[in-house]
């Protein structure tokens, strides 16, 4: 029985999994209001999850027996959290604070 997996994008893929992530699966969270701007781990790298991976078109409900929750770990090259912060802002990452 499998109870978890890691998967790591580099170029393309992750700019693609990035941008499905802001731009189509966050705003179909349930009553996603932002991201939270203090989940870095102080070099330069976000953290985050989501409890239910159903947000991702991709996914078919109906094929779906449980609900499964994924941690997303976005490594920068920045050296400080500010400099990580201003990097995804400009990808659009939607901080609240």
């Amino acid at each position: 029985m499998v109870i978890g997996g890691k998967v790591t994008l580099r170029g393309a893929q992750m700019y693609e999994f990035l941008d499905r992530f802001i731009t189509i699966a966050l705003p179909r969270v349930k009553d996603f209001r932002g991201l939270k701007g203090t989940s870095f781990d102080g070099r330069g790298n976000y953290a985050t999850g989501l409890k239910e991976h159903i947000v991702f078109p991709e996914i078919n409900y109906d094929q779906i027996d449980q609900m499964w929750g994924m941690d997303i770990i976005v490594c920068t090259t920045a050296k400080t959290d500010e400099e990580a912060k201003a990097l995804l802002t400009e990808f659009k990452f939607p901080f609240v604070n």
